[in-house]
Formats: C-alpha cells, structure tokens, sequence
C-alpha cells in the first residue's frame, strides 16, 4: 500500500470515517449537488438522483482524495514536492492542492493522454512528463522520478488519505437524500467505491452500495469472484478513467467487506449513458463518469427495481471533444434503439425495393451494398427500433423472407466492417485478419511497418479514430500455410495486442472470398 497509514485494527470503518470528517478537501472541492433526473427517471421507472461530481473545479471526484493526502504532508515534505502518475483526472487534482499549499508537481501521464486532460494538467502550473503508452508505463516512471528527485508520490487510490477524500462524496449523500435504497459507483483503482462504501454502510447500513466497471476492465469483478487481487492481460479504452489493469490493494480489501455487489456494462451501454444523461441534465460526461448510471439502468432492468430510490454517481466530464462522435455511434445500439444485419437477396432488379418493404415503416440508419456474387448480394443494413422484442421480432420476419443473420452485438461489425462494407478482394489469398490495439501516438504505425518488414502483404487495413487513447485497427494479410508459424512470432513480437478474426462471421460475410454463413440470431 503506498502509505504508512495501513488500518488494520477492528475499528478501521470508525478510523476512516473519522479521517473523512476531518479531511481538508473543502478547501478546494465543492459540496456536489445531488440532482433529481426525472426524465431518466420517467425512462427506467425508478427515482433517479445524479451526484454531480463533474461539477467540480477539475470536473472530476479526483480532486478530493488528490488534496486531502496533499494536506496530511509534513512540511518537509511539501517543501520537497510531490510527483503522481494519471492518465488524466487525477493528475489534475494533484497539480490543483500542489498549487494551492504552494509546492511543485511533477505529472506523469501516458503519451497517448487525451489533450485536453494535458492542457489542464499544465495550465494548473505542474511539471507535465509524457511517458508510455499505458498508466502502467506512467506509473513506474513516476516512482522512478519519487525516487531520484526524493518527491512524495500521490497514488491515484491505494493510500487510506485518498480513499478517505473520496469518501465525503458518501457524507455528502447521506446528508442530501433520506431513504436511498441504493448507489451505483464506477470502478477503476477501487479508491473511490471503497470510500463511499465505508461512509455509506456505517452512516445509512441498509442502503446497498455497487460498483460498476466496463466489462472490459473488469478487475475488482474477478478480484472478488477469485478472492484475490487478478492482474488483466488487457483494459479497454472507452472509459479510460477506470481502465485499470489491478484494483489496490486497501480499496480490494475495504470492498471485499463492504460492497453488496460488483455489475458489469458494455461500451455501448456506457455510451447511451452518455446520452441520457446529456438528454436530462444537458451536460456531457466522459465515459467513466457515465458508468455508475449505465449499471443503475442495468440493475432495474435485471433486478426489477422500479420505485426505488436509486443514486449514480457522475464521476467527470473531462472528455475529449473527438470521442463524441464514437459516442453517438454507439449510443443507438446501447440504448437497445438500433438493429444491425447482414440480409442475403437475389442479385436482381427489385429486390431492394422488396427489403424495404419488409423492414416496413421503420426508420433506416444505414444501408451498405457493393456488388459481389452476381447471383446473391449481401446488404449490411441499419434499422431504428424501440426495444429488444422489436428488434427479435423484425428479425423473424427478415428470416421468413431472407437469409438474414444478426450483428447487432458483433464488435467488428461495428467497429469496422460496417465503415468498410466492399466486397470481396479479387486478388487476395490465404487472408488472416488481425485486429490490433494501437497506442494514440505518432510513429505507433511505423513502429507496426517496421516490424512487419515487408514479410506479408497487406490485403486490408482500416482504422478510424474514436478520439481515445487507444486505436481500433483492422488489419488483412496474405499468410501462405508455409509462413504461418512466423507469422504468429510476428504477432508477439509487435509489441501490441491482438486478436485473430479470421473466423469473424461479419468480415467472412463482406470482406473475405468465402462469405456464405447461415442464418442465426
């Protein structure tokens, strides 16, 4: 743990929650207001109140615990200064208490830190140094910068004084709102849920307190489930602020105790969080800070808890301006609103007339064909609807007419075949398609060309930019058998993840020579 304050005694709750009461983080933070969202109530059929942790000088909860572990220093070691690691909500929270008590800071962040968490970072004076591609990467830098430059580091959540500055946030509701049957926390580091938990079930046992994570960076899930603390071979990017690879190590053991419950969401139902939350309250939150309300909503929908009264909190609304546009994409399909398929139809005058008529008096959101087999074609269709049941309904009709097959859950339908619907290559054989986490930085796809060094060719290569910190890339190589073994040496070698979706139903469907699947929910 990164402090001496390690409470391990029997009144530990009663030692936190004291140190929450007398934490200093007024100084700089704001009582949040607990806001009613009624029309996202009137949408789930459950009362929905909103903590406005976005409202924040640093638009982020970070702030609280950043500052009181700032506050507890000695002034020697103020004098010396203080160095953290972040990729982004956090590092601002220390550069604003290092300001405010009057010593220096030394940021470190990944290269690929969205620049408008950057800016921030240096215009609230700190000493900002760009290291990496992970947090991982930040933070070994920065304890090797604690160290040469005898600086205290400022962990982001495993330290007693940071999870006590996080933990006013579960004062503050207790005091706001009586009768809370639950409140819904995102999950990084676990700082922040196991200081609400520790203020909540002391001051209000009977409300349940969860956490929420994208169910890519799912570590205190399976912490939990294993009953110690798992390391994730990867984390996804959507929701940066929470894409943490292992939970601390005070926060795992506080919410092993605590926390009634763990639940687990998609990316595109943290997007339609996004929306929903900007369609009641009119404020834009990042993805992490929309990712308490996306498990509430999954929670009624699962638990039946309609007339409940129910608390997410919204962690920050530091957002990078080009993700929005990654976020309206998907929120459709978050929101159950959006239906995806691949329809088999005759390569005839006609038939999309016919399709249509099929699909009915239903909005279409996107429609992509190119010419292919000259006896079957295979469209790539987009159509608004209502629900889940609209969606398996309008799926049974397709089928009674079409060959049709479901994508709205395939990644790499939405993520790229959908952008790059052309048909089958004439000239490609034996393609492997490949898909790549890429680091947001310049010279990431030089360093990628170089180590391929002209071994294999490039059949296909799609990337679009989704304004995170880590890149989407779909990749086609012509692989002759003979070559196959290398060619799995080189995709360990690259240096970034990847996946093999040779098998892919959606890319099989419009990009390979061998494109004819049955039809499937």
């Amino acid at each position: 743990m990164a402090s001496g304050l390690a409470f391990l005694q029997e009144d530990f709750r009663v030692q936190y929650l004291e140190l929450m009461r007398s934490s200093r983080v007024y100084e700089v933070a704001v009582k949040s207001p607990l806001e009613f969202a009624n029309v996202l109530s009137e949408r789930i059929g459950a009362s929905v109140w909103l903590k406005r942790e976005d409202q924040q000088p640093t638009r982020s909860f970070k702030l609280r615990g950043a500052y009181c572990k700032v506050a507890a220093l000695s002034p020697e070691e103020l004098e010396r200064g203080v160095v953290a690691a972040s990729a982004g909500n956090h590092a601002q929270g220390v550069a604003l208490a290092a300001r405010t008590f009057g010593t220096s800071a030394v940021i470190v962040v990944p290269e690929t830190v969205p620049p408008i968490k950057a800016e921030a970072i240096r215009g609230l004076g700190a000493e900002l140094v760009l290291s990496g591609d992970s947090y991982e990467d930040a933070y070994k830098r920065a304890q090797e910068i604690a160290e040469t430059r005898n600086l205290s580091f400022i962990h982001p959540y495993d330290d007693p004084q940071v999870i006590a500055g996080q933990g006013t946030i579960g004062i503050e509701i207790v005091e706001q709102l009586d009768g809370i049957d639950a409140v819904f926390v995102p999950v990084g580091g676990g700082g922040l849920l196991a200081g609400i938990a520790l203020a909540i079930k002391q001051l209000k046992p009977s409300t349940k307190v969860f956490g929420v994570e994208p169910d890519d960076s799912d570590a205190m899930t399976r912490s939990i489930r294993e009953g110690r603390r798992v390391i994730l071979d990867r984390v996804g990017g959507l929701a940066d602020g929470v894409a943490v690879r292992q939970v601390g190590e005070e926060p795992f053991r506080i919410c092993q105790q605590l926390v009634d419950g763990i639940i687990t969401v998609s990316n595109d139902e943290i997007c339609a969080a996004v929306k929903e939350i900007f369609e009641d309250r009119r404020a834009i939150l990042e993805p992490s800070g929309a990712l308490a309300y996306a498990g509430l909503r999954r929670y009624v929908e699962e638990q039946g808890a309609q007339d409940q009264r129910l608390v997410a909190i919204c962690s920050g609304s530091n957002l990078n301006f080009d993700r929005l546009r990654y976020v309206a994409e998907r929120a459709e399909a978050g929101e159950h609103r959006e239906a995806v398929f691949a329809i088999h139809i005759p390569e005839r005058p006609g038939e999309f007339r016919r399709l249509c008529s099929a699909i009915g008096n239903r909005s279409v959101t996107e429609f992509n064909y190119r010419m292919g087999d000259p006896k079957q074609a295979v469209v790539f269709a987009g159509v608004r609807v209502r629900s889940i049941e609209e969606r398996q309904s309008l799926f049974a009709i397709l089928s009674k007419e079409y060959e049709t097959l479901d994508l709205t859950d395939d990644e790499i339908a939405k993520t790229h075949v959908r952008h790059m619907v052309g048909g089958p290559s004439a000239s490609a054989k034996e393609e492997r398609f490949c898909h790549f986490d890429f680091p947001e930085r310049s010279g990431a796809l030089g360093q990628f060309l170089d180590c391929l060094a002209g071994k294999w060719n490039i059949s296909l290569f799609h990337y679009r930019n989704a304004g995170g910190d880590r890149g989407k890339v779909l990749v086609g190589f012509e692989v002759p058998p003979e070559t196959a073994s290398a060619f799995e040496e080189f995709r360990s070698d690259v240096g970034y993840l990847s996946t093999d979706k040779s098998h892919s139903v959606a890319l099989r469907l419009f990009l390979s020579n061998n494109h004819h699947v049955r039809s499937q929910t």
